[in-house]
């Protein structure tokens, strides 16, 4: 591999731990998230009271000004004006009302002493006319109401607002009582609009420097949080890879500091009882260990003797009584199943205690499935169906101990023929042992391979020692393979061994493991 598809690599592998660490199931991101959110809302409810407060406040401000001061003018110098003015004077009058303090456009409109309306505008006549005020504003101006008590006047002051190229105005108009000129204003909005949009960026700004500060805290008090939680998972982690010294340094009396002191009880209660219950694993190995040892020494004798009463009785001479040949014979079987039964007894104390090695070997695989019926003679009872030439490399023995005990297992519980059939799927080899016989009961599948788990609990004396199919599993499980159970669709119980074709690589990998653990430690 080349440094830059390295370089690449760790840059994908490094971009995609930081999404992991960001996605949103990350307490952290949640935490930002969260705080943002209240961030967020509060600072945009803040904002936006405020500029509705302001606005109101500026706008009502300028147009109260605006209207008064243009009511004042209406007065005072429209109401100078005859009930039929000219438009010159009607012209003049509107660029004195003009001049005022509030600096407004006017437009005055009246009839001559002819009927004829006339306008006079103080911008000029091309400047504000009365098609820039709204209609439904000219109707309401020009409509009389009814004198009452509480209505003095028949025509009264009104305004309205409104955007000409995004431009904001205020337009008002009214009717001077007792005849004379109708008057209109205009008024333009935009510095009170640029104050208002110079208000709502500032706003905004503080709105983003809300939000920037709260994912700065949130991230601090995420960080304060869950550090402990951190290290929290950390310790549990080792925990759980076996590391029973593990605890957690405890500060502070808060809930985490209470959780911490939680764990570290937990731990250490965990690392008692599983040292006590390692010590009577040990201890009952080891009786095993010691039971089965010393059991061989009297059971070399007792074969011995076994071994000539089975020439005797297989003697033409007839020198065993018939009376206690069955006794006998009896006592020849049972000896060779205790025989077997301690034979059995060390091979699975070596396995609990871990020194059960690998003496690897380049095995053909048809040859060794060969051997092994042949050396139990039972050819005539199994069917091979293996290719020639296929090889992998196992330790020998173990594996002739895994086929013995399955064919085995099948010629006494399932019946001849018994076929065995071996395959490769791709570096892994396949060996399926199916018997004839009438499979294995749904309840008895899970605990086939179970130490001293026998099918029929009412034949406890039955042959074998329940222990087979379990020693077969370890010596399968210590090159890295498996062995399965299953009841074929065809009639029969079909066991399935699979083991990789190459076992050194299993053993590379384990040593290089325990010398990673050693420098971890």
């Amino acid at each position: 591999m080349t440094d830059r598809q390295e370089g690449f690599r760790g840059w994908a592998a490094g971009r995609k731990g930081a999404v992991s660490r960001l996605r949103f199931t990350s307490l952290r991101l949640r935490l930002v998230v969260v705080f943002g959110l209240v961030a967020l809302t509060a600072a945009v409810s803040a904002s936006g009271i405020a500029y509705w407060l302001n606005r109101e406040a500026v706008l009502t401000r300028t147009q109260d000004a605006v209207l008064r001061d243009f009511q004042q003018e209406m007065q005072n110098r429209a109401g100078a004006l005859p009930v039929h003015p000219t438009q010159d004077e009607l012209q003049r009058t509107a660029g004195q009302m003009a001049n005022s303090s509030q600096r407004f456009s006017v437009l005055l409109v009246g009839e001559d002493t002819g009927g004829k309306t006339v306008y006079g505008s103080s911008d000029g006549l091309s400047a504000f006319a009365l098609d820039d005020v709204p209609t439904s504003l000219r109707k309401a101006v020009d409509k009389q109401q009814k004198v009452t008590g509480s209505n003095k006047s028949a025509y009264h002051l009104y305004w309205q607002r409104v955007v000409d190229h995004g431009t904001p105005y205020l337009v008002a108009g009214t009717r001077l009582i007792g005849g004379g000129p109708t008057g209109y204003m205009m008024k333009s909005l935009g510095p009170e609009a640029k104050d208002l949009n110079s208000l709502a960026w500032s706003l905004g700004i503080a709105t983003g420097l809300a939000l920037i500060g709260s994912a700065l805290l949130a991230q601090a008090a995420a960080t304060t949080v869950l550090k402990p939680v951190h290290r929290l998972g950390v310790a549990a982690r080792r925990l759980g890879e076996g590391k029973l010294d593990t605890r957690l340094r405890v500060s502070g009396t808060d809930e985490l500091a209470d959780l911490s002191r939680t764990f570290n009880d937990a731990a250490e209660a965990l690392e008692k009882r599983v040292d006590d219950m390692a010590a009577r694993d040990d201890a009952s190995r080891r009786f095993v260990a010691d039971m089965s040892h010393e059991l061989r020494t009297p059971l070399t004798a007792i074969t011995a003797v076994t071994e000539i009463l089975e020439e005797e009785l297989e003697a033409e001479s007839g020198s065993v009584d018939p009376m206690i040949e069955p006794a006998v014979r009896l006592v020849v079987s049972e000896t060779r199943r205790l025989n077997d039964l301690v034979e059995n007894l060390m091979e699975v104390t070596r396995f609990d205690a871990g020194t059960a090695r690998l003496v690897l070997d380049d095995v053909d695989i048809a040859d060794q499935i060969t051997a092994c019926i042949d050396a139990r003679a039972w050819l005539d009872a199994v069917d091979l169906d293996a290719e020639r030439g296929i090889h992998a490399r196992l330790d020998p023995r173990r594996l002739d101990v895994i086929l013995a005990n399955l064919i085995g297992n099948a010629l006494k519980h399932g019946g001849s023929p018994v076929r065995v059939s071996v395959r490769i799927d791709g570096e892994v080899l396949v060996i399926a042992v199916r018997d004839h016989g009438p499979g294995i009961p749904e309840d008895v599948l899970p605990h086939v391979f179970d130490r001293f788990y026998k099918a029929s609990a009412s034949r406890p004396r039955s042959e074998g020692s329940g222990l087979g199919l379990s020693i077969a599993t370890e010596n399968a499980r210590i090159h890295g393979g498996s062995i399965t159970a299953a009841n074929s669709p065809e009639g029969g119980a079909v066991f399935t061994l699979r083991l990789p074709r190459d076992a050194s690589l299993l053993a590379e990998e384990s040593k290089e493991a325990g010398e990673a653990g050693e420098k971890g430690a």
